[in-house]
């Protein structure tokens, strides 16, 4: 037989091998088509629902119940979970389609009904806070209401599934507004109400932020399930804290944040813990926002019966050193009221210039301050989108580069003490502040200027920045080598009022001669009767004040 007449029959044999297999695979693809024919697999429906129901003890109802043998899965289609009555009549839970992983060979055979999964497409998900820390999915896997069992069923599966998910989480107080989170997706695994789970959550956060938690959760808590035990670790970027309703709306303070912590709760105290880098930090309502970011350390604990919370320590890091918020808050209807003390010892102002405009406070056009250290002591107290704020603040060694405040007193034949340098140097700067969204009061001020001398008084800094002060300045010897040496020589430990109004950007800063003129009343006198009119005090007045 000739190699060719060997080939001929081989070839012809393998031939009728594909067109076998093929004949096989066209019968597959044809039973398979015809299953669903066959199978009704929406008969399950009602046992599926009440599956779930008697798990989740809210009504869980779908239109129908298909078969996708090419998923291994059942699909339901408009899936909706009900809310707790005592929070409305919406779903908690809707989604258009969720598949629901099966044991197929067991399902087709034998009509049994084994559910290992469940993968929802796109659902809408809603949670609204209660009293006393209760929440709409407070009563998930509670017995159901709408039967006779009074004890939960546990369904336990071995993952569970969300993709492409919105949370739409409502206001904790009055005045806030939903938030929505899209792109959720949620993956748990060995989903049980009995057992630890450990999860990944993914979400899109409000204004172009993302949001990662890992960790476990479980067993579930019941009568509650918001006291369920939690461990996570979470990784926020680009959070506007405002925008995902964490703070206030109307506090003034506003950032956006990378946030990497931990969470974690035991069913009572929520515990988080987590380093911070806010960029764009904004502390007041006035302020603007700080141009380099701002490093925190966090620490916070919530009682989740109480609606209570304490700030351990909120860190802020200035250089090598750092001011410490610590205190306590309450949520209520209104919203959440605090309790705070903020301690800041003698941080270096250098490394505070850029924040101070965050804050609110406003330096004169073309000035800086360089040198010296801050120290604050204050108390954050009421309503946090309103707090008041008060107690003591001071500012040692320091200089107002850009701003001599000598040439800047109206009022005056000449400068009083100018500095060569342009600026002013001041060694202490001490007050009492009181702080509302409305105006900053200053009681008990203190200026202490080597080249003038000292000024002690009181005002006001209004929201947009406008200066109402009355001081009293009393003149200090100068150094002979100073410019205006001579006059304040002659005129060391005399009483000048002086009034400061204007804008802080533009101060006007004026001397008082009427109020000048009375308070030296008796050292003017005297110098009259003594006959002492061109060197004592009624000269100097004469120098001093314009006419």
């Amino acid at each position: 037989m000739t190699s060719q007449e060997w080939q001929q029959p081989q070839n012809k044999s393998g031939k009728r091998w594909i067109v076998v297999l093929a004949a096989i695979v066209v019968v597959l693809l044809a039973a398979i088509a015809l299953v669903p024919v066959f199978f009704n697999a929406d008969s399950f429906r009602p046992k599926v629902e009440a599956q779930l129901t008697a798990a989740l003890g809210r009504p869980v109802t779908m239109s129908h119940l298909g078969l996708s043998l090419l998923s291994g899965s059942l699909v339901a289609d408009n899936v909706t979970i009900a809310d707790d009555p005592a929070f409305g009549g919406s779903p908690f839970f809707s989604a258009r389609s969720l598949h629901i992983a099966v044991n197929m060979r067991e399902l087709l055979l034998h009509r049994q009904l084994h559910i290992a999964g469940f993968t929802a497409d796109s659902p809408s998900i809603r949670l609204i806070p209660g009293k006393q820390g209760a929440w709409n999915y407070s009563t998930l896997g509670g017995a159901s209401k709408t039967s006779e069992s009074t004890t939960p069923t546990d369904l336990s599966v071995d993952r569970f599934e969300i993709k492409n998910g919105s949370l739409t989480v409502a206001p904790l107080s009055s005045k806030g507004n939903p938030v929505v989170y899209n792109h959720v997706d949620l993956v748990v695994e060995h989903l049980s109400l009995s057992t630890p789970m450990p999860f990944t959550l993914t979400a899109n956060l409000p204004a172009g932020g993302t949001l990662k938690l890992t960790g476990t959760a479980g067993p579930v808590a019941q009568p509650d399930v918001a006291r369920t035990p939690i461990q996570a670790s979470f990784s926020a970027k680009n959070l506007d804290p405002v925008a995902a309703n964490l703070i206030e709306p109307g506090s003034g303070v506003a950032m956006v944040a990378d946030i990497d912590g931990q969470a974690a709760s035991d069913g009572k105290t929520l515990t988080v813990n987590g380093k911070v880098k806010a960029s764009r930090l904004r502390l007041a309502a006035n302020g603007k926002p700080a141009t380099q970011p701002v490093n925190l350390d966090l620490s916070i604990s919530e009682d989740l019966g109480a609606e209570s919370g304490k700030v351990r320590d909120i860190a802020i890091h200035t250089g090598p050193l750092a001011a410490h918020l610590k205190g306590a808050f309450q949520m209520n209807d209104a919203g959440v009221v605090l309790n705070l003390h903020l301690a800041a010892p003698s941080l270096p102002v250098d490394a505070l210039v850029d924040l101070l405009p965050s804050a609110g406070v406003t330096l004169p056009t073309g000035s800086s301050l360089h040198g010296g250290t801050l120290s604050a002591n204050l108390d954050i107290t009421g309503p946090a989108d309103s707090p008041r704020i008060t107690g003591p603040i001071e500012i040692d060694n320091t200089e107002l580069v850009g701003f001599d405040l000598a040439t800047k007193i109206q009022g005056l034949m000449k400068p009083l003490g100018s500095s060569p340098g342009g600026g002013t140097a001041i060694k202490l700067l001490r007050s009492d502040i009181v702080n509302t969204a409305q105006l900053t009061k200053f009681d008990n001020l203190l200026l202490d200027v080597p080249n003038l001398g000292t000024a002690t008084g009181g005002g006001t800094v209004s929201a947009a920045n406008d200066l109402n002060f009355e001081v009293t300045a009393k003149l200090a010897a100068a150094d002979p080598a100073s410019i205006g040496a001579s006059l304040l020589s002659s005129a060391a430990g005399l009483t000048v009022p002086i009034t400061v109004t204007g804008n802080a950007s533009n101060p006007s800063i004026h001397v008082h001669a009427g109020a000048l003129l009375k308070q030296n009343a008796n050292s003017l006198l005297n110098g009259i009767k003594s006959g002492d009119t061109k060197s004592g005090l009624s000269g100097l007045l004469n120098s001093l004040i314009h006419k």
